[in-house]
């Protein structure tokens, strides 16, 4: 790990204590920079289960000192057996796969009862967020990894997830937003997020490497190519692409996580599984924490431990993102000229949420988790 991954590696250890709530081992929703009496301030807003799932992935992939520094003195299996708590009883499936898969990888015992709930939902007809279900894979391939026996209907899970996933993907390699693309209606079933590419490629990188599916691991690396090929030339990753050509319908925000941790953690996945490297891309993608060509303020900030969350746009209320999903529906490609004048994407948000900080962690540990010696 080069210097400069260590530092951020460090940052996000000294960051995290901020969204961590330890009267009740939560995490917050975000925590952003306020103005205050005398100095600025950095303030917790809200709760967020799939965040504090995301950050013990995260922290597990660190030594017990780093740990306890976050969780102030709280051990993991703490914060782990509290997200499996507030999981069972929620609605949020994202925060049931996120959850499930911390319980195989963080605590080494699948969650049968959350597993059985994300079977249960994968054997509906009812529309699915791409992200979701990408997660669902993760969760089973990480239940599988810990116990082919004891995974419950992890198998199920694999296959089902699997397989909607390829089905939905466009013949450039673009997944949409949700499976299928229909259900979003005819002006966004076109469009895929960043999200929506990355945690596919890792997954299904993981299915592959887990079973030897030459499929998958082929929907991954095309997926890969193609937002590659589309990096901005500072090694931005864009925001909205389009599924039918594989083009980008709108570029902004940049989103910092995208840059150190979910690009990344995806496609060192890809290759560990026999798949493309995209070592140069993931090295622009940092290089543009640092040297950003949209605004002059820094975007890593040593002195508060946080990384702001996004570069965008001086706009009301996603006006170039409604725009261009508008413009692009009725023809592939087709952008108003002049957009970045118009609404020039020189906005920093000043706010970092804790699931950035945990990808962060998990993308750079280079290694196997620190397994928890108890659970409950």
């Amino acid at each position: 790990m080069d210097t400069r991954v260590a530092d951020l590696v460090s940052l996000a250890i000294r960051g995290l204590p901020a969204a961590f709530i330890p009267d009740t081992a939560e995490f917050a929703q975000t925590v952003r920079a306020v103005r205050g009496r005398r100095q600025i301030e950095l303030v917790p807003e809200g709760t967020n289960l799939r965040y504090a799932a995301i950050v013990a992935l995260g922290l597990a992939t660190r030594p017990r000192p780093d740990q306890a520094e976050v969780l102030q003195a709280h051990p993991l299996s703490e914060l782990v057996s509290v997200v499996r708590e507030h999981a069972r009883e929620s609605t949020d499936l994202g925060a049931v796969a996120l959850t499930a898969w911390a319980a195989a990888e963080v605590a080494g015992s699948p969650d049968l009862t959350l597993l059985s709930r994300l079977a249960a939902e994968l054997a509906s007809s009812r529309p699915l967020p791409t992200v979701v279900a990408s997660w669902m894979l993760a969760a089973a391939v990480a239940s599988l990894r810990v116990s082919s026996e004891d995974a419950g209907p992890s198998a199920e899970i694999a296959q089902n997830s699997r397989n909607r996933l390829l089905a939905a993907q466009g013949p450039d390699g673009i997944f949409p937003h949700a499976l299928p693309a229909a259900s979003l209606g005819r002006w966004r079933a076109h469009v895929g997020c960043f999200a929506d590419q990355v945690y596919p490629i890792q997954s299904l990188a993981r299915f592959a490497a887990l079973t030897g599916d030459d499929e998958a691991l082929a929907g991954a690396n095309r997926a890969a190519q193609r937002i590659c090929a589309l990096q901005g030339t500072a090694g931005q990753w864009w925001w909205h692409y389009d599924t039918r050509d594989g083009s980008v319908v709108e570029g902004y925000p940049v989103y910092s996580v995208h840059q150190h941790g979910m690009a990344p953690m995806a496609l060192f996945d890809l290759v560990e599984a026999g798949g493309d490297d995209h070592t140069d891309e993931i090295v622009a993608g940092l290089d543009w924490l640092d040297m950003h060509p949209e605004v002059l303020d820094e975007l890593v900030s040593d002195r508060r431990s946080q990384i702001w969350r996004k570069v965008g746009r001086r706009e009301p209320a996603k006006a170039a993102r409604k725009i261009a999903a508008l413009t692009t529906s009725l023809r592939a490609g087709w952008h108003l000229r002049g957009l970045d004048a118009i609404l020039p994407p020189s906005k920093i948000d000043h706010e970092c949420r804790p699931y950035e900080l945990g990808w962060l962690l998990y993308a750079w540990h280079f290694g196997d988790t620190h397994q928890l010696e108890e659970t409950s």
